[in-house]
């Protein structure tokens, strides 16, 4: 899919698509925080995003495409951002080290999107030798300046988050959202681990409960981030950090449809996504194959099924493999998107 063909008309903000004001207001019209579908390296691309969509999800995230790469190289343009006029809101995030790079990124990305968020979280080592993802934690002042930049430039017609890491001193991290909060940031999403936190570990919910307390801009909403698989998670994680939206990342690479309520991956969410796989192209086919697994790994299917899986060697036979193992239908069957159990085969063992 080129950008010349998917990326829809420039957007306007208005009260269903703005990002902010969905994020202050989810609680009072839908009586939950709002939710969000975080970025996901290779893996929140256009396909995975409407499929998450029709699941209760509010906002989604693009992958973090790198600043420096985007506004220099059209190649580069091509293949990390695709959209369509469907995909709203959509916040698109950037790893960036520098005002230059990311003025210039706003101005070729925002008029495609409903918002921009500047990833300051990410623990790769190659991007923290860089000053990117969470280095940036680190450099306060950097990333003060360049949210303050893209407001004096833009005001409102662009919103702009900051995605961060709690420091080892929580109170460092609260120095750092008063001071993005002066800057003008528009919301702030904390992600409850350090930047040498492993996965494994617990997510630090007390951290980010004491950030909402403690932060002085109360208007300033926060998102909370981290280990949030299911929607009673959610719920839990709102009720008692008391923050604005919750945002899911792991969980929805499992199962897209948590914020709707399910427990586990539904077959419907299967056939949307290969619906869009194929309506919107461009993802690579090992990508299709590894979303395909993690989402029925989830349902418990036999472990001789997820080997076959892995074993097929492109889209063609993929697509001949659910059919054969599976009832599995398209656009316009009866049912379509609609089932919850895997329909196999009469000959398919049942789980």
């Amino acid at each position: 899919m080129s950008l010349a063909v998917q990326i829809p008309p420039p957007k306007k903000l208005n009260k269903e698509n703005d990002p902010l004001h969905i994020i202050k207001t989810r609680r009072e019209t839908h009586n939950r925080p709002a939710t969000i579908a975080g970025p996901m390296v290779r893996y929140s691309k256009l396909a995975f995003r409407q499929t998450c969509r029709e699941y209760d999800v509010d906002i989604v995230y693009t992958p973090m495409i790198l600043a420096r790469e985007f506004v220099r190289n059209g190649h580069a343009r091509m293949a990390d951002f695709t959209t369509c006029d469907q995909d709203t809101p959509l916040i698109v995030q950037v790893g960036v080290n520098n005002i230059a790079d990311l003025l210039k990124f706003a101005e070729m990305v925002y008029p495609y999107c409903d918002g921009i968020g500047i990833n300051c979280g990410c623990p790769i080592r190659e991007q923290i030798r860089e000053g990117i993802g969470s280095a940036l934690i680190y450099n306060g002042e950097l990333l003060c300046s360049m949210v303050k930049a893209v407001k004096d430039k833009y005001g409102d017609s662009v919103r702009l988050e900051t995605k961060i890491r709690i420091h080892d001193d929580v109170e460092d991290t609260v120095k750092l959202c008063n001071s993005l909060c002066e800057a003008g940031v528009d919301w702030i999403t904390i992600h409850g681990r350090t930047r040498t936190t492993r996965s494994s570990v617990p997510v630090n919910i007390d951290a980010i409960k004491y950030l909402r307390e403690n932060i002085k801009y109360k208007n300033v909403p926060l998102v909370a981030n981290g280990d949030c698989f299911t929607l009673e998670d959610c719920h839990r994680i709102g009720e008692y950090t008391k923050v604005d939206g919750v945002m899911a990342v792991r969980g929805l690479l499992a199962n897209p449809a948590l914020f709707d309520g399910y427990q586990k991956c539904p077959w419907g969410a299967i056939e949307l996504f290969v619906h869009y796989t194929m309506q919107f192209g461009g993802l690579p086919y090992q990508l299709l194959q590894h979303h395909l697994y993690t989402m029925l790994e989830n349902t418990g299917l036999d472990k001789p099924l997820l080997r076959e899986l892995m074993e097929l060697k492109s889209t063609a036979y993929l697509i001949d493999w659910l059919d054969e193992k599976f009832d599995f239908k398209r656009k316009g069957d009866p049912g379509f998107s609609k089932g919850v159990e895997i329909p196999f085969r009469d000959s398919q063992p049942k789980i």
